[in-house]
């Protein structure tokens, strides 16, 4: 080490690998250092890490639950997550720990209670009354296998069918198994010689909650009656039964069919359907049966007051339609409309005006769940319109592929967004409010804006306002919409960088002050972007190609194109202008026939109308290089104050002059260390191991040359994942200098070198292998001046070294205050300006510039450096190492980020073991280090990212964003920022039914549920049968179920009585008095022939 010393080879690189006893020294006497005055505010206990809110579409639904009279759906997925919505805003996750798959949802409707069925055969009740659902109880069946669930409105009685076909009976008050039970044995036909197979559905007639429909799945049906303990009809078709509806007078049910057809039923006659419906099938003629059809998965039978029945089905298309989509058929009367969906069905509801199932049921709209999307309809408009949907479930419209949060932006970003994006609104939609209306928004007391920037593969960016919990859609924007797009595939050659989205997103750099925007996408472009409320159009689009390699042939003698002596500025002379008619790509292939020169995309050479909102200011492309197509870009950086850009991949850094549109810097990595090298590199030849299309981001840091030692860590590999499917994998030895990518990028205004006494503004570069390399920028003056002289730009010889790759920079002023980079404040550009307003405001340059800069030059300044294994913080302009902090020894950190929390800073990290840490900043001491979630698939590596106020998200899912927060004070106030489910509601009155109500033998009221399935009379269930599991249902759950989640039905009854009814109760528990006397006795006599005549289908 002291021998480089000696040699000025490392200049100040002592900071960076010095031992800790060094260490301390320059801790207690760096020259100009005044740590000790820095007043840290931020302890410990500031920090607390929890999940706030998950937005997105559930992730592979596979239930589906509405609440009529609450107005709240609630969907299940095949991971065991619950996620409820009601009023736009007011959203819910929950997640079952065993994670098995939901397979029934059902409201106790009214009640804030939900009951799940688990394909574990699990059943468990959701207290929904708390602002965080928790389950009261559960029930686990140990001997059967569970198929399907109804309960009735109004009932604490769950009845569950199984598959071995038996029906149990569960109290939902106590989540205990009732000793009443439906064998199948006793169900079906004595004389029939096979098993009925599962259950597929059970429902009561909605005239008589005595009469239970059992629909088996083998196409045998039986109307049980529940007192007398026997079946009364049993109804026998020869496909197999999905599903079953009943008409509300309880007279006809339909079932839907294996084959694509529906039978209609009369319940007293049970001989033969009375109507037989193939809805898509092809009717021929001998009166033949139709062809056969796709299963009909579900029908549903919904009646109106004022014309015909609905009936809505989903399946049932004919075979001969390859190729179509899914769909959703409604036939009302002779009409049948066919509603083609974008994904598989996976459930359907109708939804209706009454909760009362023996009433007209009134159909307003239908709720579709696709497997990714979901869909409302409004059955009450002609040419059934959707609804527009107020979810943000359209996060993966197509694939995400990178994300950025930004808490606390300027107040006036989210208007403007919104203001451009209402104009891309679709057309076309149902006229009326969004039905699913249920629950109310909790109190927002975080009133600051946050803004959710995501990346899609398609190319297109989207704008999310993340305030106060929810999400909304601002903004959407095309990139690929400069470059023409290939008709066929013999027409692609250029893309194939990557077979699929070759215009997919993988780097968003935002300016929230002046709202620049730039992306770097995946087949090497970058497209630079301003905001603007004008439309445009664009004649020509501007564009650069830039041919960024790094190549030594031998290392003693240079290139011409080695880059001068530092001194010496370089770019002015290399910067090239765009020429006028800006298409060069001329040259396709080099002189042995390999493709050179060509970007992978081709950029439109027709005028380019660009709306309001995010305007294409300059593309840039990196092209092929004898043969080799160029590399993935790997850092991003874009300042508006300087009107520069800057990226860099795994062969070298270009620097951009968007302003003047010419390029400044273009170097290979190894030639911005220029002299001061510190590895030993191999000379290379790039025909001789030509590098693979695949060595992007996947395989930067294997095995590379470090002199510590260092974990293995994809640090891109993180960043790639999506993108490298399609590349060859096959790495051999490849030159370990061609892969020193450039990792990190900050502008900034500070201390370029030791001898500095005042800031100037320059670009810190962090690489792969753990170097900082500082480039000193000299702008031309403000105005007019900005875009005649040459920006020039100059290595400076500063080297700082890190363990790692560096992933973030940021830097402190001398009070410890973060100083962000400067900016210029966003105007319209597309206005022509008074000239004297124009020099006003160009001379504001640069805007948001530390007030250290300008004070005198013995104040010092901080540099923040944060690499996959430590952070370093250097003291400036002596560049001594003021503090560090080895973050981990056995993983690496996957995101860094440098943010403001309670008036405070300090850097967040989350690292690869699935630690999430904070630490204070300047002295990195530790302030939070939780274990949170393993790193199980690189989406979360590639999206995880902090923002201020204690702030975080990564997408939990392809579908699916999770906010978190690591603040203290943000977990305490969650509990108000939440919406509340459970609103109370008056249950709808009962249809009065009169004169009709003694004709169908008593209607709902007549059978005494509690007599026929308590343990009075039907004794207690077997033990082995089912375990019960009290649930963790928390201190608001205990309360709400003291205060009886289903007790509410006495007080619903209790309404019912003040309404004049008290004198039918009476008669009706007289008439329950005697119809228990009769079901003993008729119990103890079916006892007696049960031993008379022992049969085996008898036990």
């Amino acid at each position: 080490m002291r021998k480089f010393n000696i040699r000025k080879v490392l200049d100040g690189l002592t900071a960076g690998s010095s031992s800790s006893s060094q260490q301390q020294q320059q801790q207690q006497h760096p020259p100009g250092n005044r740590e000790p005055e820095i007043q840290e505010t931020l302890q410990s206990e500031h920090f607390q890490l929890c999940k706030t809110v998950r937005h997105g579409f559930p992730y592979q639904p596979s239930a589906l639950a509405f609440d009529p009279v609450q107005k709240i759906l609630a969907v299940g997925t095949q991971t065991g997550a619950l996620r409820l919505f009601g009023r736009p805003g007011v959203e819910c996750y929950c997640q079952h720990d065993s994670g098995a798959a939901v397979i029934q949802l059902q409201f106790l409707i009214n009640e804030g209670a939900l009951v799940s069925a688990l394909a574990d055969d699990t059943l468990h009740l959701w207290n929904l009354r708390q602002k965080r659902p928790a389950i009261l109880h559960s029930l686990k069946f140990c001997r059967e296998r569970v198929t399907f669930c109804h309960l009735p409105f109004q009932s604490k009685w769950l009845y569950v069918g199984t598959e071995r076909g038996n029906i149990h009976i569960v109290n939902v008050e106590s989540f205990t198994l009732s000793g009443y039970v439906i064998m199948w044995n006793k169900a079906i036909e004595l004389s029939s010689k096979s098993h009925p197979g599962p259950v597929v559905h059970i429902s009561d007639n909605p005239m008589d909650e005595g009469k239970l429909l059992i629909g088996f799945e083998s196409g045998t049906v039986v109307l049980w009656d529940l007192k007398s303990k026997k079946a009364d009809y049993r109804y026998t078709y020869d496909e197999a039964i999905h599903s079953v509806a009943w008409h509300h007078e309880g007279k006809q049910f339909i079932c839907s069919h294996s084959d694509g057809t529906l039978t209609i039923w009369n319940v007293k006659s049970p001989t033969k359907p009375v109507q037989t419906i193939t809805p898509h099938g092809k009717q021929l003629k001998d009166g033949k049966k139709p062809e056969p059809c796709k299963p009909i998965l579900k029908v549903e039978f919904k009646t109106t007051r004022s014309g015909e029945p609905f009936i809505i089905l989903s399946g049932g298309l004919s075979y001969d339609t390859v190729g179509r989509r899914p769909c959703l058929t409604v036939m009302h009367g002779k009409s049948t409309a066919v509603l083609e969906m974008d994904y598989p069905i996976v459930d359907f509801l109708t939804l209706c005006e009454t909760p009362y199932p023996n009433d007209f049921q009134e159909p307003y709209a239908v709720v579709v769940l696709l497997e990714k999307d979901l869909v409302l309809i409004d059955l009450a408009q002609n040419g059934y319109p959707i609804f527009e949907n107020p979810y943000p479930l359209n996060i993966h419209e197509s694939p995400v592929t990178c994300c950025e949060y930004f808490a606390d932006c300027p107040v006036d970003l989210i208007p403007a967004l919104y203001s451009v994006g209402a104009r891309q609104k679709r057309q076309g939609y149902s006229k009326k409010e969004w039905p699913i209306n249920g629950g109310n928004w909790g109190l927002g007391a975080q009133s600051y804006p946050e803004i959710i920037i995501t990346g899609h593969a398609d190319g297109s960016v989207k704008f999310w306002d993340a305030s106060a919990i929810t999400l909304q859609v601002l903004y959407k924007l095309k990139t690929s919409k400069v470059f023409e797009k290939s008709r066929s595939k013999d027409d692609r050659p250029n893309t194939d960088i990557v077979d699929e989205d070759p215009y997919a997103i993988q780097i968003i750099s935002w300016c929230p002050e002046s709202r620049m925007l730039c992306i770097a996408g995946v087949s090497a472009h970058v497209i630079i972007y301003r905001f603007s409320k004008q439309e445009v159009i664009t004649e020509v689009i501007p564009m650069l190609e830039i041919r960024l390699l790094y190549e030594i042939n031998d290392v003693d003698s240079p290139d011409v194109e080695q880059p001068p002596p530092l001194s010496t500025p370089v770019g002015s002379s290399n910067s090239q202008p765009v020429p006028p008619q800006s298409h060069p790509s001329t040259s396709s292939s080099s002189s042995d026939g390999l493709r050179d020169n060509v970007p992978c995309l081709k950029v439109k050479n027709s005028p380019l109308k660009q709306s309001p909102g995010y305007q294409m200011e300059l593309v840039i492309q990196l092209v092929w290089v004898g043969g080799e197509p160029p590399q993935q870009i790997t850092s991003l950086a874009v300042n508006s104050s300087y009107g520069l850009v800057v990226f860099g991949n795994c062969n070298g850094i270009a620097l951009v002059d968007y302003l003047q549109k010419a390029v400044l810097l273009n170097l290979g990595t190894i030639e911005l260390y220029g002299s001061n090298d510190p590895y030993r590199r191999e000379p290379r030849s790039p025909r001789k191991s030509r590098q693979p299309s695949g060595a992007g981001l996947c395989d930067i840091n294997e095995g590379t040359a470090v002199p510590e030692d260092r974990c293995k860590s994809p640090t891109s590999d993180v960043k790639d994942n999506s993108f490298s499917r399609s590349r060859s994998s096959s790495v051999t030895s490849i030159d370990k200098e061609s892969r020193e990518a450039i990792s990190a990028l900050h502008f900034c205004e500070t201390f370029t070198r030791k001898a500095d006494s005042s800031p100037s503004p320059c670009l810190w570069v962090g690489t792969t292998l753990g170097t900082v390399l500082v480039i000193a920028l000299n702008l031309p003056p403000g105005g007019e001046q900005r875009l005649l002289q040459p920006v020039i730009v100059s290595p400076s010889g500063t080297i700082l070294r890190l363990k790692g790759a560096i992933l973030r920079m940021a830097f402190l002023d001398t009070t410890g205050c973060l100083m962000p980079p400067a900016y210029e404040p966003w105007k319209e550009h597309n206005v022509p300006e008074e000239k004297d307003e124009k020099e006003k405001l160009k001379k504001r340059r640069p805007v948001s510039v530390s007030p250290s800069s300008s004070q005198e030059i013995s104040e010092n300044q901080y540099a923040v450096i944060c690499s996959e294994k430590q952070a370093k913080v250097i003291s400036l302009p002596t560049q001594n190492c003021a503090y560090k902090q080895n973050i981990t020894e056995t993983s690496f950190v996957l995101r860094g980020d440098i943010v403001a929390l309670s008036n405070s800073i300090c850097l967040a990290c989350f690292c690869a073991n699935g630690h999430i840490m904070a630490f204070s900043l300047p002295s990195l001491r530790p302030l939070l280090d939780v274990y949170y979630l393993p790193l199980t698939n690189m989406r979360i590596a590639r999206t995880f990212c902090f923002t201020n106020n204690g702030q975080a998200l990564y997408l939990v899912s392809p579908t699916e964003i999770q906010r978190l927060t690591y603040s203290q004070e943000t977990c305490e106030n969650l509990q108000e920022m939440l919406g509340e489910l459970f609103t109370p509601v008056e249950t709808p009155e009962a249809p009065n039914r009169g004169f009709f109500k003694g004709l169908f033998g008593g209607g709902a009221q007549s059978l005494d549920r509690e007599e026929l399935f308590g343990e009075s009379s039907s004794g207690k269930a077997s033990r082995s049968l089912a375990q019960h599991i009290p649930g963790p249902g928390g201190i608001e759950g205990v309360k709400g179920a003291a205060s009886g989640v289903v007790g509410e039905l006495a007080r619903a009854r209790l309404a019912l009585d003040e309404r004049g009814q008290k004198l039918g109760d009476l008669e009706e528990r007289t008439a329950a008095m005697l119809s228990s006397a009769d079901s003993f006795s008729k119990h103890a006599h079916e006892m007696m022939l049960k031993y008379k005549d022992k049969k085996w289908y008898q036990f």
